[in-house]
């Protein structure tokens, strides 16, 4: 299965209440689902899976350095984190697995290299990363070594436009999360609801839409039926490309996640 455009991100939905989700996001026509060994709602998301066809869906999930990665035994440690996500998701095999955040205190390039090893074992289809950089991109790439994915915050106040059109050189698919900056975007720039208005859709639609015309996937999470639906009701409109231009140009290059990393403050 292709990467769909749409999917639904996981963080902080936990225990039955994600279960459920999950459930009502399948109904719905969601092909995606995007997990995290931090996130703790492997076991919940495996309960939601159980009984669709494994072939109906694309599963992510991550691997977090800090809390995985044993440096004396980076073969060894790497392999047993994805099986653990496998047995906790009771899924055969990973769609995606990227590694979460780029924690320069680990050897990144040889973790890399035994997650894009797990792709020959079969037990995920394609090594990533998330919230790399052009710099670590290029250090990847100059060893021989291509993740399928990045998935890093991007924004109508955070449009990574040099990452994007990096990714898109190289084959890499940018994913998109905190698409709508934590809901600040919604509650504080009105040209998303006024362009909404025309189209007769919310100006969270908008911005997924902006993103959709960008062939950006993106992961906005939702736990109620209403915006589950909404999320993925953004294919019976189009922005004008004057539209297109007004939302680009509110880039601020404002994070709200990990902005204290030094990753992204070299």
């Amino acid at each position: 299965m292709e990467l769909p455009l749409i999917g639904l991100g996981t963080y902080k939905l936990l225990d039955s209440k994600c279960t459920d989700v999950i459930k009502l996001a399948l109904e719905l026509g969601y092909k995606h689902i995007d997990t995290a060994f931090v996130y703790e709602n492997h076991q919940a998301i495996g309960k939601g899976l159980k009984g669709v066809p494994r072939s109906s869906f694309f599963l992510t999930s991550k691997l977090s350095l800090s809390n995985q990665i044993d440096v004396k035994d980076l073969k060894g440690s790497v392999y047993k984190a994805c099986q653990n996500a496998l047995k906790e998701l009771d899924t055969d095999y990973l769609d995606l697995y990227l590694i979460h955040v780029p924690n320069l205190d680990y050897p990144i390039l040889d973790v890399f290299y035994e997650v894009q090893r797990l792709s020959e074992k079969g037990v995920i289809k394609h090594p990533g990363v998330s919230n790399y950089t052009i710099p670590l991109l290029k250090n990847l790439i100059s060893q021989g070594l291509h993740p399928f994915a990045n998935q890093v915050e991007f924004h109508p106040y955070l449009n990574q436009k040099e990452l994007l059109d990096y990714c898109n050189g190289y084959n890499i698919k940018l994913i998109s999360y905190r698409s709508f900056g934590k809901g600040e975007l919604l509650d504080d720039e009105p040209l998303f609801d006024k362009i909404g208005a025309k189209y007769n859709k919310t100006g969270a639609q908008v911005i997924l839409r902006w993103l959709y015309e960008k062939n950006i996937p993106t992961i906005p999470k939702a736990s109620s039926k209403k915006h589950l639906k909404e999320n993925l009701d953004i294919l019976d409109f189009s922005l004008s490309q004057e539209e297109n231009k007004e939302i680009d140009s509110l880039n601020k290059d404002k994070r709200y996640c990990l902005a204290d990393l030094p990753v992204f403050n070299n």
